[in-house]
């Protein structure tokens, strides 16, 4: 097996243009010579042109829900499943810290002093959890978060 020296990616012998990037394979050419033209993207999604590629956009959903909602909306990136993944996941995560400030809020009318160091904690926690996500997006990986991990890789499947 070759490799793509573009990008990197793994080629069958005897293909002409690697399967991600479309440059042509193994051909050296001599000065002066016409480059061989690309061959067209395919209809997959991943081939499309997107004004942002889709670790940005991965990234970006992470910044409020308002990115991962348009995100899902907006052509190339809701048929992408990498950029999709990121978005459910932030839009999940968003809805179980928001069910955790609830029910904090709820036992702090009772129990302020106890539920005062939680709330910097749980800040503190969001935060770092932030910074991984956005990380981890911005490298094109998918980190799967317990038990919202799961959800949003089903619902990236589903399109």
């Amino acid at each position: 097996m070759a490799f793509c020296s573009q990008c990197g990616t793994q080629v069958a012998d005897g293909s002409a243009f690697c399967p991600n990037c479309g440059k042509p394979v193994g051909q050296t050419q001599a000065s002066g010579a016409s480059p061989t033209p690309a061959p067209p993207p395919a209809s997959n999604s991943q081939f499309t042109s997107a004004p942002i590629e889709e670790n940005i956009a991965g990234m970006l959903a992470y910044f409020t829900i308002i990115p991962a909602i348009l995100f899902l909306v907006i052509e190339p990136y809701k048929r992408n499943r990498f950029v999709r993944f990121h978005c459910f996941q932030c839009l999940f995560t968003a809805v179980a810290l928001i069910a955790i400030h609830v029910v904090l809020g709820i036992i702090g009318s009772f129990l302020p002093l106890l539920v005062l160091p939680i709330y910097g904690l749980l800040g503190l926690a969001e935060l770092a959890l932030w910074v991984l996500l956005v990380f981890k997006a911005y490298q094109h990986q998918i980190f799967k978060l317990p038990i919202v991990g799961d959800m949003a890789e089903q619902q990236a499947n589903a399109v």
